[in-house]
């Protein structure tokens, strides 16, 4: 059995700009819980959004605030189970010495959208790292009943165990899109998100894939996670290219995985009449678009897509398939005490990095 420590190191969420490593003591795992040692936890552009005190998070004149300080960030995580009840144990399926990944969401299963399924929409919204359950930058972290637990396979690294969390919610957002043999889909941004994406829509087999971003060395990572077509929009007129494989209509499906206010308006142009538009960015700003586009223009199909739901199982058998370049996706890895260059590192879009991680054991 793995030795638990009495105290361990833990990123602690202040305020904006205020993440302080702290030591503190290990957390005891309640009757149902199970206690994990944290092997690896991703830093997504969320983390970095909300570090930076995006209205989402922190609100503003218009919303509310929503996550809590005093809490530990964290929800692209991978542990081992160390310790937890025979119920608790039994409940999520697993054995001390497993390796498990947790959906970030934790849901009620109370309110009206988790009695009708739709779990990953629940009302209260609880959430490893931002609200009500501590996150993953840490050693040690609680798994409780609620949570929604996955098996991973322990011949992986950590970090591309963790990738499982992105990678799950790529893949929803290709599922909201509903594609089809013959669509054209064009996936803006080839970040973590952008790659699984185009990772997701290649596995359903549509006509072509095209990949887009300014970074060349993204842009030939995204080929080798299955983009048919790579475009730099700074070297190509990517209307023209895109326009010249459709027979001038355009795209089918846009899928917007930047998080940059341009990336919507480009969308709606690439995009052909009765086309499909999914978006999936975390905004740190507004958006302003001719909203006549989606209407008496073109009639376009605009969808949300929010969180992994259902897309795990699928998301952590792409990884333990051995058919995508992890190492080439997993660039960077920290330890906790480097919180501030991890975050540094994510929030540097002219950086060599696409997914970056806490290792706790570093």
């Amino acid at each position: 059995m793995t030795q638990i420590a009495k105290s361990m190191q833990a990123v602690v969420m202040h305020a904006p700009e205020d993440y302080r490593l702290e030591q503190i003591d290990v957390p005891t795992p309640a009757e149902g819980e199970l206690l994990i040692r944290v092997e690896a936890v991703g830093v997504c552009a969320s983390d970095l959004k909300c570090y930076h005190g995006a209205a989402k998070f922190w609100g503003d004149e218009n919303r509310e605030r929503w996550v809590q300080p005093g809490i530990t960030p964290g929800h692209e995580l991978v542990g081992e189970v160390v310790s937890g009840s025979p119920d608790a144990l039994s409940h999520h399926g697993v054995e001390v010495g497993d390796r498990i990944a947790c959906e970030q969401i934790v849901p009620c299963g109370e309110c009206m959208y988790c009695q009708r399924g739709w779990y990953w929409m629940c009302a209260p919204h609880a959430m490893f790292g931002f609200k009500s359950y501590h996150g993953a930058m840490a050693e040690y972290m609680v798994v409780p009943a609620l949570a929604r637990a996955h098996k991973v396979s322990k011949d992986l690294p950590p970090q591309h165990a963790a990738f499982a969390e992105p990678l799950s919610c790529s893949l929803h957002a290709v599922e909201r899109a509903n594609l089809s043999f013959d669509d054209v889909v064009v996936v803006a941004g080839c970040g973590p998100i952008g790659l699984g994406a185009v990772i997701g829509a290649s596995h359903k087999t549509p006509k072509r894939v095209i990949a887009l971003d300014f970074d060349d060395a993204k842009l030939e990572l995204a080929a080798k996670c299955g983009a048919d077509l790579t475009l730099n929009p700074s070297k190509v007129d990517i209307y023209e290219e895109i326009r010249g494989l459709t027979g001038g209509y355009g795209a089918d499906v846009y899928i917007e995985c930047t998080g940059h206010p341009s990336a919507v308006a480009q969308g709606l142009n690439l995009l052909r009449k009765l086309g499909t538009f999914v978006e999936y960015s975390v905004f740190k700003d507004d958006v302003t678009v001719d909203w006549s586009i989606i209407s008496d223009d073109k009639e376009l199909d605009v969808l949300g897509a929010h969180l992994g739901p259902n897309c795990w199982p699928a998301a952590i058998k792409i990884i333990e398939s051995g058919v995508l370049p992890m190492d080439e996706i997993c660039t960077h890895q920290y330890g906790l005490g480097d919180v501030q260059k991890a975050l540094d590192q994510v929030g540097d879009s002219a950086g060599a990095s696409v997914k970056v991680s806490l290792v706790p054991g570093l």
